[in-house]
């Protein structure tokens, strides 16, 4: 009973206090609480003119992980603010209610590298194979940081452009990309990439041993799990 007064002490300060910064503090306490009941209110705050209260309810939408919210979210995908549009990303991906998909690639256009970064690992969360091509084109970006999310994302959808993509990878210059490539065909676990890895391995002579470990561990996991398959 305490907790249910407690919540709706919050949710009447987010209604009227006069204080932004009051409101922005209570919609993060909301998320962290996983307050349900809250969610109509938070949803509210997203056409709020101060985008730090903005980013927050949206952070806590997603926490609390109610997809009543996913149309609201989807449109804050094209906020003025960064910040915004990396949260509305990250909780989309947090949700993970397919209609988020079609919207999600086509916010891959976004100037904003860390929003980018969030949009590439909501769709991984969201494990559509509809997003593997928007994805491999990505691996041709300059940024390393924005091509091992897109591997780890790989990963997760795990269907043949994606391993493709993944084999490709295992040559790319950053040896992050690599590594998580590497792990990430481990986690998909298809038998017919050991010839790659392998190769991969032969090939790297001792040029990154963190390299090295990744492609040993996902050989002999692919390995285990054929032979117990």
């Amino acid at each position: 009973m305490r907790k249910e007064k407690d919540i709706d002490g919050l949710i009447s300060t987010l209604k009227t206090s006069k204080d932004n910064r009051i409101r922005e503090k209570v919609a993060y306490i909301l998320g962290d609480i996983h307050a349900d009941d809250s969610v109509d209110d938070l949803i509210n705050c997203l056409d709020d003119e101060y985008w730090p209260l903005r980013k927050a309810a949206t952070l806590s939408l997603g926490r609390i992980g109610n997809p009543e919210a996913v149309p609201v979210l989807i449109k804050l995908l094209n906020d003025e603010y960064w910040h915004v549009r990396e949260n509305a990303a990250l909780s989309l991906g947090a949700i993970g209610d397919k209609r988020a998909v079609d919207p999600i690639i086509q916010a891959l256009k976004d100037g904003s590298l860390n929003v980018k970064c969030e949009l590439v690992g909501a769709l991984g969360n969201l494990g559509d194979i509809k997003a593997s091509k928007h994805l491999s084109e990505i691996l041709g970006e300059d940024d390393f940081l924005l091509r091992a999310c897109t591997v780890t994302s790989l990963g997760k959808i795990g269907d043949d452009v994606a391993i493709k993509s993944l084999l490709r990878s295992l040559q790319d210059d950053s040896y992050l990309v690599r590594v998580n490539a590497t792990y990430a065909l481990g986690t998909i676990g298809e038998e017919n990439t050991i010839p790659y890895l392998e190769e991969a391995l032969n090939k790297s002579q001792g040029e990154s041993y963190e390299f090295e470990i990744a492609l040993k561990k996902a050989i002999a996991s692919i390995k285990s799990r054929n032979k117990s398959g």
